[in-house]
């Protein structure tokens, strides 16, 4: 008989492994759980997540809980009595009681190769941090964060100038067979769980929007993690002329033709804008967003401002 799976989550870093399980035959997906319709976008509209959204797609059984700490969830899952849980990003602690239910319990893929970065943000901590290398963990989940017994994990490269949006979609595809592969040799007894050394813990707490604002005395390169990490929100931000603008560029190759200049300077040169960062190190500004405007091209800005001399971005 096929393996009875409940799966729990709510973005898109699970659609890979959702419609994984769909597919193979000695999976039978009774039910997906996923957060309420929240209100989104400008008109604050109430909109369904990913998940939801794939579930109705393929015709199964959806349950959106405000609480899944509460009686009705309990209730809920006993009468479904899956052999497993499947939860990646859910968006809620689950209390200890649900966790009895399945029989092989609660399986988590984790964006981290666990102890490290726990939490709710471990790809864009890694990317921030400015790590080169990351990775997957399948675990048991109990009534920690992120601390219940590890099953399999797998390395990850970190490209270069990769963004936390595309590393989370890589690792989403490759996480999918491995949950796959997790809950097979689960059910036949072939996998050992690995208590956590919790010493070696660290942590990767929610994001602000404060942590997008640019402190232009850091050097090019940490600035640049910022960038790739804070991708979409809430984005890397400065100041320019009193008025809020979101910056995007790398490291430049080599520095504009000017002398030292205080973090912050702008330079326009040859077609190319450049902004003085921390160590004498400059950053190829390609794109700005001043608020309440459209994203434009760093030569269609400069165009636009005329730099007086020595104008700087302020954080």
């Amino acid at each position: 008989m096929p393996l009875r799976i409940v799966f729990c989550g709510t973005p898109t870093f699970g659609l890979a492994a959702l419609k994984r399980l769909i597919a193979e035959a000695d999976f039978s997906v009774e039910a997906v759980i996923t957060q309420p319709d929240r209100p989104r976008g400008r008109g604050q509209k109430p909109a369904s997540s990913p998940i939801k959204d794939a579930a109705v797609e393929a015709g199964l059984k959806t349950y959106q809980p405000e609480k899944i700490r509460s009686e009705e969830a309990r209730e809920y899952l006993e009468g479904i009595a899956p052999d497993a849980v499947v939860i990646i990003a859910y968006g809620q602690i689950v209390s200890r009681d649900l966790l009895q239910i399945p029989r092989l319990g609660w399986i988590n893929l984790h964006g981290s190769l666990l102890p490290r970065y726990r939490g709710a943000a471990p790809i864009q901590r890694a990317i921030l941090n400015g790590e080169t290398r990351t990775g997957l963990t399948t675990m048991q989940i109990d009534a920690g964060l992120d601390t219940g017994a590890i099953l399999e994990q797998r390395e990850i490269q970190i490209g270069g100038d990769e963004t936390a949006p595309e590393l989370m979609a890589r690792m989403a595809e490759e996480g999918a067979p491995m949950m796959i592969e997790t809950l097979r040799n689960l059910d036949r007894g072939a996998i050992a769980a690995k208590p956590q050394d919790n010493l070696l813990a660290s942590y990767a707490p929610p994001l602000k929007k404060e942590e997008g604002r640019i402190d232009w005395k850091q050097p090019a390169t940490i600035i640049y993690n910022q960038i790739r990490a804070l991708q979409p929100w809430p984005g890397t931000y400065t100041r320019f002329r009193e008025r809020m603008c979101h910056v995007w560029g790398k490291p430049a190759d080599s520095a504009p033709e000017t002398g030292a200049a205080e973090p912050g300077t702008i330079v326009s040169s040859r077609g190319e804008m450049f902004a003085a960062c921390g160590g004498g190190t400059w950053l190829n500004i390609s794109h700005v967003q001043p608020e309440g405007r459209k994203r434009m091209t760093a030569q269609e800005f400069a165009n636009g401002a005329r730099f007086a001399r020595n104008e700087r971005f302020l954080s």
